[in-house]
């Protein structure tokens, strides 16, 4: 159990998709030259962490599980030493503003990915150093994706430690950009078709039957995975057939993931995420600050109302979190 282990299992609502946009951060950043409103077409949220805790006062969470912020930190391998002391600093400033705050924040680590040795390293420390909860990971990491066989050492460092993996959305390292509005803003588009591709080469690579043992959290309702269930699944039998690929259970293996709520999940997400998974695999997410405060407290009243109706609160505000966090 990690350091604020009573904490988490003593909350009764906690928010598993939230970010802090701290000073290391924005510094890592500026040193890696990387813009974050160039690359993701959206400006960086402003955030302090006497405005999470209001909001999280407003909305009723218990504790939340903070991530960083994206872009990702890594900008090409000649920067590869760079991005592993930003990972450093990321993860030593996380784990300080937790000791402050043990009861409401708890946080997974930040890896310099695709950096094989730096974020095997950087695991290690933030695990046994500063109690992090598991870690976060890019979608794709200067043009790595989950599921990439050069990542493997990474995850069977994880598996070993039954680790807690949060994905969340990157661009794609090519797009098209110029006249095509998705090309624009990263998160109409491009975040959840980033999601889906990366979990599908998870998926298609046997990511999950290798290291049994990672608990994945798939953001923002699943992307475009409720979709691509039939699609995919009819695909990849039809690839393992033809010797394209080893054979997958395609549905077998989605219902490996756990999936988080942040976005829009009512009216319509909530009902297309139960089609490729059950309800003990869905955790509550906000995305916070990324989406303005009273505009996730709207869409949660609405969310809270009909879990209610169904009965579903104390499954995915409490029970699902927790055996997550705490198995």
């Amino acid at each position: 159990m990690k350091a604020n282990a009573a904490e988490i299992l003593s909350a009764r609502r906690i928010d598993f998709h939230a970010h802090a946009i701290l000073p290391s951060y924005v510094d890592a950043l500026r040193i890696l030259r990387i813009d974050a409103a160039a690359e993701e077409g959206f400006p960086l949220p402003k955030w302090s962490v006497e405005s999470h805790l209001q909001f999280m006062d407003e909305a009723d969470i218990d504790f939340t599980v903070l991530s960083m912020a994206t872009p990702h930190i890594f900008n090409g391998s000649a920067n590869e030493k760079l991005s592993c002391v930003a990972a450093r600093a990321i993860n030593e400033e996380f784990a300080e503003l937790c000791r402050r705050f043990p009861k409401k924040f708890g946080f997974v680590a930040t890896l310099p990915l695709p950096s094989v040795e730096g974020s095997i390293r950087e695991f290690r420390y933030a695990e046994e150093k500063l109690g992090a909860l598991g870690v976060k990971v890019a979608s794709n990491s200067d043009g790595v994706y989950l599921g990439d066989e050069r990542l493997d050492p990474i995850f069977a460092e994880l598996n070993q430690r039954n680790a807690l993996v949060i994905i969340h959305p990157s661009p794609a390292r090519e797009l098209p950009r110029a006249g095509v509005v998705t090309g624009k803003v990263m998160a109409l588009y491009e975040y959840p078709a980033d999601t889906t591709r990366a979990v599908l080469n998870l998926l298609a690579n046997g990511t999950l039957e290798k290291f049994p043992n990672l608990k994945f959290v798939v953001p923002h309702c699943g992307s475009f995975l409720p979709y691509m269930k039939q699609r995919a699944g009819a695909m990849f039998q039809m690839l393992a057939s033809m010797n394209l690929m080893e054979p997958v259970n395609f549905s077998a293996s989605m219902r490996k993931l756990f999936f988080d709520t942040a976005g829009d999940p009512m009216p319509e997400q909530l009902d297309m995420l139960l089609k490729i998974t059950s309800l003990d695999k869905i955790v509550f997410g906000t995305d916070y600050p990324y989406a303005p405060a009273q505009v996730i407290l709207r869409k949660k009243k609405v969310f809270d109302e009909e879990i209610l109706r169904r009965g579903w609160a104390e499954k995915i505000y409490v029970n699902n979190a927790k055996a997550l966090l705490g198995g």
